[in-house]
């Protein structure tokens, strides 16, 4: 389990509700997702079993969680008191009377359907809106012990990185590799993987390829992306590898987008808005004319989520503040040919991004 401890909840759960306060939300609900180890220090099991926190504008916090479950719970009073319940109740008949008079009450955005139209069938009197928002604004500035777990998560993402470089690729599946990669990914100090592509040859212009069966053989680009948690907070780095000398085609496009991830990072800074980072490493690259094969955002926050706010998209004019962590990861994806991808986590400082990756971004040159 993460190590979610060391962070000020009651503070967390104190400037919930002045939020709360300012938005006139009577009740808040957390289930399943960040919003509840946010505020609570718990990650409820996505399960047929409802766990939902019921953070009222006044009075006490309750945390209900399935009675098989409770012993996983570390307590934390002043912050929330608990409330188990059995296999023969009715979890969201419990929730629904812990709402007591609430007129407006915010759910959080991962809460399943089930037992969200349940609440509505219960309690047809209450708004039910999304705590994205309150969320959102509760969460975009990390705190300095955030930072230093995400630190963390980054350097050892860079330690799989650097093996990597020394790996043998040639006559191994894009399965085979990527579960080295998930298996160093926690010999070097993550609790898990949460993800690992390896795209090679054209698989490499599907962003989110699932790794298969092709075999891995000289002359493929191979794009690598993965990452894991360290004490609950995440790493995401891509890089690219070539089995064997890579033509000078290929070179020159990768070129483009190591100018363009660079250009990204540069542009970081405080007040900026998140738009305007896309726009930097895409004006690169439309220069260059591959603009019709970049074809998703620069970059997304990163934290108790792989994604989250704030996401570095066209259209999406957030000024960018210190504290807040995301990734800068311009590509190429040519169609039957190959994909590139760079990929780092920065910070928002006082002038400028800090880079929490500091593996190389040239190419790397396997076997």
């Amino acid at each position: 389990m993460s190590d979610l401890t060391g962070f000020d909840y009651p503070g967390r759960m104190e400037r919930a509700r002045a939020t709360m306060a300012e938005r006139g939300i009577d009740a808040l609900l957390l289930s399943v997702g960040a919003g509840l180890p946010y505020l609570t220090g718990y990650r409820a099991t996505p399960m047929e079993r409802l766990t939902m926190a019921v953070v009222p504008a006044r009075g006490e916090p309750v945390l209900a969680v399935p009675e098989l479950e409770a012993p996983r719970v570390v307590p934390r009073p002043g912050v929330f008191s608990l409330r188990p319940w059995g296999e023969t109740e009715d979890p969201v008949g419990i929730v629904a009377g812990l709402l007591g008079g609430a007129r407006s009450v915010a759910v959080g955005d991962s809460t399943w359907a089930r037992f969200v139209l349940g609440l509505q069938a219960r309690r047809p009197e209450i708004g039910f809106e999304p705590a994205g928002p309150l969320m959102t604004r509760l969460r975009l500035r990390k705190e300095p012990s955030e930072i230093e777990r995400l630190r963390r998560a980054g350097a050892a993402a860079d330690r799989v990185a650097l093996r990597l470089r020394e790996e043998r690729f040639a006559g191994r599946t894009e399965r085979e590799l990527a579960r080295l990669v998930a298996e160093m990914t926690v010999e070097e100090g993550h609790e898990s993987a949460a993800f690992t592509i390896v795209a090679s040859g054209p698989n490499g212009a599907s962003p989110h390829h699932e790794p298969g069966g092709r075999v891995v053989t000289a002359g493929d680009a191979v794009v690598v992306d993965f990452g894991g948690s360290v004490d609950g907070y995440h790493s995401d780095t891509t890089r690219c590898f070539h089995v064997g000398p890579p033509p000078a085609a290929f070179l020159e496009a990768y070129e483009v987008v190591r100018r363009a991830q660079e250009v990204g990072v540069t542009a970081v800074a405080p007040g900026v808005a998140a738009e305007e980072i896309d726009r930097a490493t895409r004006a690169v690259i439309d220069d260059a004319g591959y603009g019709d094969f970049f074809i998703h955002r620069t970059g997304h926050g990163i934290g108790l989520e792989v994604h989250e706010e704030p996401y570095l998209v066209a259209g999406n004019d957030l000024a960018l503040g210190a504290g807040m962590a995301f990734s800068i990861e311009p590509g190429i994806y040519l169609p039957g040919e190959f994909g590139i991808r760079i990929e780092d986590i920065v910070v928002v400082g006082d002038t400028g991004a800090e880079r929490l990756n500091q593996s190389p971004r040239d190419l790397g040159i396997v076997g």
